[in-house]
């Protein structure tokens, strides 16, 4: 069947490792993307693997139907998975932009069994194609060695190297090219299966030119394509995107505000972030005598320092921010560094790289003030850091004085969740919690709690601080909860139960359609 040379051993063996490579790229970039739109990756993975490996069990047992041609069958097999691999991303945002979240889901679900089966069909035919080549023992060995080992490149290949540095919607195009490569060098493999088919050859070749020049132009129209596609998404438009190694950074500027997005999820409004941002700073800080040692942890764009620099007895300000993309072109964007007054580059402020469970259970630093400018807890990630064991660490790297404060989402849109951190933050053991509000008119009114080891709340600003929003009159207004988004008696949330998310993606629909 196949022609029995070393050369062409080798041929199969590396399309074995491709094929495998391939296929785990595309279950990677549909997770990823649905993650990224959808918000729970835990649920998007779980579900798209789920769906991925039961089809390739279908897949695997429909291939016993192929009896004959199985070459012709594997090239046949390789162009179309190629082909729709390759257009698996772009899809995934065309059918976004035009349906809504059950829509999309079930979009997605289709598409990974449509994959997850055709995958499945790859396996039992390279078994059967090489069986002539070696003993069954050997084949069976070999082929899942090499296929499990092109699974493994992938892994290491799609967060370290194709999701910052390719993109998602590239990525896509370049696997489905290298699939389809792979289905042309099967040819090579032919003895005499092909020898009286030249229209079958011909059919083939013509069918790979016009898939290969389909991708290459969407290869070169890329940029145009997610320019309109965030055009379309976005209110406003997007005068910078990238892919950092943890998520999608957006910035949109109309002439009257610019704005910064994570994963599409809206972070601040220049029009009105002082709002948000003076609320979470001031509000604990006035609680202090005096502001010497402060951590932020998140905060990487600047604007939370800034207001923390207006303490002019502060001694050092560190700020714990994951992904370094953020702080980079919160320094080098003007844009940016105009609005955070370039806190970022102040001899007070250090500015440290890492995750802030991670440096909360590593470091013995105590401060007056710990500020939490964490994004919404939209994944299982996130809302580990609204968990009792992370609060519990803020509280121990604290001074016997100091105070804490997070964001702590919409008591209106997720009120549920936002008494959920309250309760939290109650049961890592602070006594004293005080929840608060404030109106910010890109996210409307939104949420945050302040936490004390000792009893008090003083509400006087200090007067030689210079706000644009916060002022004495309206002070103690914010602490006040009308009984409609009051909640009692919520779950907290814990590591090995993130209650949280539960209570916040209940709201998630509504929350992407408010933020677009």
């Amino acid at each position: 069947m196949i022609k029995n040379t070393r050369k062409a051993k080798l041929i199969l063996i590396f399309i074995t490792f491709v094929v495998g490579l391939c296929s785990i790229v595309y279950e990677l970039l549909i997770s990823t993307i649905s993650s990224y739109l959808m918000g729970d990756s835990i649920r998007q993975f779980s579900l798209i693997i789920g769906i991925y490996l039961a089809s390739m069990g279908l897949g695997s047992f429909l291939s016993r139907a192929i009896d004959k041609k199985l070459v012709s069958s594997f090239i046949v097999l390789e162009l179309l998975l190629g082909f729709i691999g390759a257009i698996s991303v772009p899809l995934c945002y065309v059918y976004y932009s035009m349906t809504d979240a059950s829509g999309y889901q079930f979009f997605v679900l289709f598409l990974t069994s449509l994959i997850g089966a055709l995958t499945g069909f790859e396996i039992p035919l390279l078994t059967r194609i090489m069986e002539g080549s070696y003993s069954l023992k050997d084949n069976i060995s070999t082929i899942l060695t090499f296929d499990y080992m092109g699974a493994l490149l992938a892994t290491l290949v799609f967060p370290f190297f194709l999701v910052p540095f390719v993109g998602l919607y590239k990525s896509s195009l370049l696997f489905g090219l290298i699939n389809i490569a792979m289905g042309i060098l099967s040819i090579h493999l032919l003895e005499d299966e092909l020898k009286q088919k030249g229209r079958f050859k011909k059919l083939i070749y013509l069918a790979t030119s016009i898939s290969v020049s389909l991708i290459i132009i969407m290869l070169f129209a890329a940029k145009s394509f997610m320019a309109f596609w965030n055009d379309s998404i976005f209110r406003y438009p997007v005068i910078h995107t990238e892919n950092s190694p943890y998520q999608n950074l957006t910035v949109t500027q109309h002439p009257d505000e610019f704005r910064l997005y994570l994963n599409g999820a809206i972070q601040f409004s220049s029009r009105d972030e002082y709002r948000y941002h003076e609320a979470l700073v001031h509000v604990p800080l006035s609680q202090l005598e005096n502001v010497k040692d402060v951590l932020i942890l998140g905060g990487g764009e600047g604007l939370a320092a800034r207001e923390v620099l207006k303490y002019p007895e502060l001694n050092t300000l560190t700020i714990v921010e994951l992904d370094p993309a953020v702080s980079r072109i919160s320094r080098d964007m003007p844009l940016l560094s105009q609005l955070n007054a370039e806190a970022l580059d102040n001899p007070k402020v250090s500015v440290i790289h890492n995750d802030a469970f991670q440096f909360l259970a590593t470091s013995v630093t105590r401060y007056d003030a710990i500020i939490a400018d964490l994004p919404d807890p939209t994944n299982e990630s996130l809302a580990r850091l609204y968990s009792s064991v992370f609060f519990r660490m803020m509280y121990d790297h604290l001074t016997d004085e100091g105070v804490m404060a997070t964001q702590a989402t919409s008591p209106d849109l997720t009120k549920n969740a936002f008494w959920c951190i309250n309760e939290t933050i109650k049961h890592a053991g602070f006594p004293y919690t005080h929840p608060y509000r404030i109106t910010v008119p890109s996210f409307g009114n939104w949420g945050f709690v302040m936490a004390k080891k000792q009893e008090g709340l003083t509400k006087h600003l200090r007067p030689e601080i210079n706000y644009s929003y916060l002022e004495d009159a309206s002070f103690n207004q914010i602490f006040y909860f009308p009984k409609d988004i009051r909640v009692e008696n919520m779950d907290v949330n814990r590591l090995d139960a993130p209650k949280l998310l539960e209570y916040y993606l209940d709201h998630w629909q509504s929350l992407q359609n408010i933020q677009r």
